[in-house]
């Protein structure tokens, strides 16, 4: 996927050279315009008022003027997920580049920490991209925009481990210490997804990291810990605590 990007003073191409036209760049105005407009429906009313009527509507187009742009509702969700996993992987590295970049603990520590705070200010976002499946966004094959997006975000965390393992290996079991039941499954993992070499115990090493980062954000994001916790930041931090040993890591309490 080509981003066009702005350049202030700039000549009126494209990164690769190419020249933009005064109707490439009124698209691409329009386009950025519905997806404004989208997020601004989502964030006020959630998924299922993301309608094309209702963005048409805003913007004072009529609906069919809306298929220039984007062949079916579900297009127009793909391509929003695909924004926001962008917006969210952007964040995440340039956080990890505020720090050290041969301090592995605090890689990981930072990227954590701005995964939570960017779901916590994004929380009609985050349910989008991780909360229930919503009609037309999981219609996806293949290289698809948003498909392409939430790899790329995915990477950023494999990515640490990948470093993380190769610099420091930490302790995994061998494959016949793991279940028989995760054991085929981690393995189809690698050879679908990964195109690399590791050994599996990494790979549940890694997935479990995420159900734990994951899950205890959603559990916050979604309101599931206001029954007992206020702030439920403190217990975020005890996670943390209790993962980074078991990478080989050190924690440190934020602030410091």
């Amino acid at each position: 996927m080509v981003f066009l990007r702005n350049h202030p003073g700039g000549t009126g191409r494209t990164g690769g050279g190419r020249v933009t036209t005064r109707r490439d760049r009124l698209r691409a105005a329009t386009i950025k315009e519905i997806s404004d407009t989208a997020r601004r429906i989502l964030v006020e009313q959630g998924a299922e008022a993301v309608t094309l009527r209702a963005i048409a509507r805003r913007m004072g187009m009529t609906a069919p003027a809306l298929y220039r742009y984007y062949a079916s509702h579900g297009d127009l969700l793909r391509h929003l997920v695909g924004e926001l996993f962008n917006e969210l992987t952007d964040e995440l590295h340039a956080a990890m580049h505020e720090v050290p970049q041969d301090d592995m603990s605090a890689k990981l520590l930072v990227v954590s920490r701005q995964f939570r705070l960017w779901a916590l200010a994004n929380p009609r976002e985050y349910a989008l991209l991780f909360g229930a499946p919503v009609p037309g966004v999981d219609d996806r094959e293949q290289g698809d925009f948003a498909e392409e997006c939430s790899r790329r975000f995915g990477w950023t965390f494999m990515s640490l481990f990948l470093e993380l393992w190769r610099k420091k290996p930490f302790p995994v079991p061998a494959d016949e210490e793991i279940d028989p039941v995760l054991l085929s499954q981690l393995r189809r993992y690698r050879e679908d997804n990964l195109g690399v070499s590791l050994p599996l115990g990494v790979l549940q090493q890694f997935l479990k990291c995420w159900v734990r980062l994951q899950g205890g954000v959603s559990l916050e994001v979604f309101g599931h810990l206001e029954f007992a916790l206020d702030d439920a930041a403190p217990m975020f931090e005890l996670m943390l605590a209790e993962v980074c040993p078991a990478l080989g890591l050190t924690y440190t309490p934020p602030g410091r």
